[in-house]
């Protein structure tokens, strides 16, 4: 049975889920059936036509909720606000991230919170809010997107490389805890991914390194992947399906690398 047939009717929630990778992973759910609930910031009209054009395209329903992920009382409530419309969640993403560049020293004590609750502390809350229902039905499927930051670091990102970690950590605990009872936990550990949030960050790394941006694409983000490659969205989204298919029913705990080779060196 494909994921396309095994996921249909599923509820899914996914963070960050306005652009970039959140955005692939949910197109990726509702193409395969997933009723779901989009979150993140953005122009309210441009949110309001992507949620419009993705019910339309996969015929399923789909919400917003633009709740801040800073803000562990707004991430409760999408939860409960997400399983009162759909009468519950199988299926949750954790992909909220933000991104700062700079040398320790220099670290604006803002951005390392802002950075710490909504790349690491949002997905806790996350999981606290849903687990318990994903138990008590027997399945469901949890998925944080972290990083290859996640088990490598780099210079000039101390609060993301730190969250990244975090998540990894986090993820085999939980998965841990849950492993007798349906739900499986896992993360996806993106190389650099062709996204807002890598082009946003091309310019402060230039900046950091004292370097131009065309040797920020071309000496660091491709030559940490042996393959010369930025990954894809629709690779990363694909991983997102494979996780929640019965297939990978006995996968869980883990942290997927998909780095074009980076981690491996």
């Amino acid at each position: 049975m494909g994921a396309e047939q095994s996921l249909r009717g599923r509820q899914a929630l996914v963070t960050g889920s306005t652009s970039g990778i959140g955005l692939g992973i949910a197109r990726a759910l509702a193409k395969a059936g997933c009723n779901l609930t989009l979150n993140g910031f953005g122009d309210a009209a441009e949110i309001e036509s992507i949620r419009a054009d993705l019910a339309a395209e996969a015929a399923v329903e789909v919400a917003y909720d633009g709740a801040d992920m800073r803000r562990p009382a707004d991430i409760e409530a999408m939860v409960d606000g997400h399983v009162e419309r759909f009468g519950g969640l199988d299926i949750l993403v954790n992909n909220a991230g933000i991104q700062h560049v700079s040398p320790v020293e220099e670290f604006p004590v803002d951005k390392w919170d802002d950075i710490i609750a909504i790349n690491l502390s949002s997905s806790f809350h996350t999981i606290r809010a849903a687990i318990s229902g994903m138990a008590e039905r027997g399945w469901g499927r949890v998925i944080n997107v972290a990083s290859a930051h996640a088990l490598v670091a780099s210079p000039f990102k101390a609060a993301y490389v730190a969250a990244k970690h975090g998540v990894a950590g986090l993820t085999k605990t939980v998965a841990l805890e849950y492993a007798e009872k349906g739900v499986t936990v896992n993360a996806i550990a993106p190389g650099y991914v062709e996204t807002p949030l890598v082009t946003g960050q091309i310019a402060d790394t230039a900046r950091a390194r004292g370097i131009s941006e065309e040797e920020v694409v071309r000496d660091v983000m491709l030559l940490a992947q042996p393959t010369r490659k930025l990954i894809t969205i629709e690779q990363v989204a694909a991983m997102a399906l494979y996780l929640c298919s019965d297939a990978a029913g006995a996968v869980t705990g883990t942290v997927l690398s998909i780095d074009g080779g980076w981690t491996a060196k």
